[in-house]
C-alpha cells in the first residue's frame, strides 16, 4: 500500500489530524455535523455524557453518549471548502492507520447528518419547516476534483443546466444522492427534494447589496426546476460537498434543515432559536433509536 507524504496527510505533534484536531478512538461513528461552533454546545447539552472535547479554529467536536448510543457532533464553520477538509480528515481517522500513513486493509462507515439552517425557494414551504435534501446540487464545483464514476446524477444535472440556461462561465453543476437509509430514519415526513449548495451566501444565492449580480432571473429559474417528481427546495452552502464526499469515501451522509427564510415570499422566522433547537431534539432522537 502507498505510504502517504507528511505534507499530504499532516497530523499534529501529537498524532491528531491537522484541522479537526482528533485521533483514532476520539470519534464516535454516528456524526451530528453543524456549521456553527457555538452549536456544538447546543447539541452536546442534551447528552447524556460528554467524554471528549475539543477545539481548533472554528471546527469544534464533542464526543459523547445518548441513550446508550455513542455520538459526536462537530461544526465545520462554513462552504463547501470547509466541507472538504473535515470529510477528509474525519474519514483518515477511522480508514487510515495515521502510524504507518497507510490506509487501512479494513473500510470503516460513518453515519454522518448535516443539522443546517437554510431559505426556503419554494412559496410552500414556510419558515420555520424542516426540509430533508434527498440529493444535493452543487454550484461549487468540488466534485469535479476528484474521480466520481458514478457518483454525479447526470441525468438531474443536465436537466438542471438546461432548463436554468446555465451560465457557462460558472462552476459545472452536480448532483449527489444522500443515504437513503438515513433519510428512512430521520427524514420520512419531512419536506423532501433537492437542497441546492451555493459557494458563498451572497451573490451566488442572488443577494445584492453593493455589488450587482450577474445573473437576474437564475433564482426564479432555479425554483422553477423540475425534473420528473424532483424539485429544489432550499439554499444553502454544505450539501452537495457533503453528499459527494460521503460518496466516494464510502460513508452514509443526509442534511436536514431548518428554514429560517423564505426566498419567493421574502419572510423570516421570528424565532430562529427555537425552530434550530426543535430540529436538533428531533435529530438526536431518531439518530440515536435503538432497533
Amino acid at each position: 500500500m502507498k505510504k502517504l507524504k507528511e505534507s499530504e496527510l499532516i497530523l499534529n505533534p501529537d498524532g491528531s489530524l491537522y484541522h479537526i484536531n482528533l485521533g483514532p478512538g476520539q470519534l464516535a461513528s454516528k456524526i451530528i455535523l453543524v456549521g456553527d461552533p457555538q452549536r456544538v454546545s447546543l447539541i452536546s447539552k442534551h447528552f447524556d455524557t460528554v467524554e471528549y472535547r475539543t477545539e481548533n479554529r472554528e471546527i469544534h467536536t464533542h464526543t459523547g453518549m445518548l441513550n446508550n448510543v455513542r455520538i459526536s457532533v462537530m461544526s465545520t464553520g462554513m462552504g463547501p471548502d470547509n466541507i472538504d477538509i473535515v470529510m477528509n480528515e474525519i474519514d483518515a481517522v477511522v480508514n487510515i492507520d495515521l502510524n504507518t500513513r497507510q490506509p487501512k486493509a479494513r473500510h470503516t462507515g460513518l453515519e454522518i447528518v448535516r443539522l443546517g439552517t437554510s431559505g426556503s425557494l419554494q412559496s410552500d414551504i414556510p419558515v420555520d419547516d424542516f426540509c430533508m435534501a434527498t440529493h444535493g446540487l452543487g454550484m461549487d464545483g468540488l466534485l469535479h476534483f476528484y474521480r466520481h464514476s458514478n457518483v454525479n446524477e447526470q441525468e438531474i444535472a443536465d436537466a438542471f443546466i438546461r432548463q436554468t440556461d446555465w451560465p457557462h462561465e460558472l462552476a459545472v453543476p452536480y448532483v449527489v444522492k444522500g443515504s437513503g437509509r438515513l433519510a428512512e430514519m430521520i427524514g420520512s415526513d419531512l419536506h423532501q427534494g433537492i437542497t441546492i449548495t451555493a459557494p458563498g451566501f451572497y451573490g451566488p444565492q442572488g443577494r445584492s447589496l453593493r455589488l450587482e449580480t450577474a445573473y437576474a432571473g437564475l433564482n426564479d429559474r432555479i425554483t422553477a426546476f423540475k425534473h420528473h417528481h424532483h424539485r429544489i427546495l432550499n439554499f444553502e452552502m454544505e450539501t452537495s460537498a457533503l453528499y459527494a464526499m460521503g460518496r466516494l469515501l464510502g460513508h452514509q451522509t443526509l442534511t436536514v434543515c431548518t428554514i429560517l427564510a423564505n426566498r419567493v415570499t421574502g419572510s423570516y422566522s421570528h424565532q430562529p432559536k427555537r425552530s434550530i433547537e426543535k430540529l436538533i431534539k428531533l435529530v438526536l432522537e431518531r439518530l440515536t433509536q435503538q432497533g
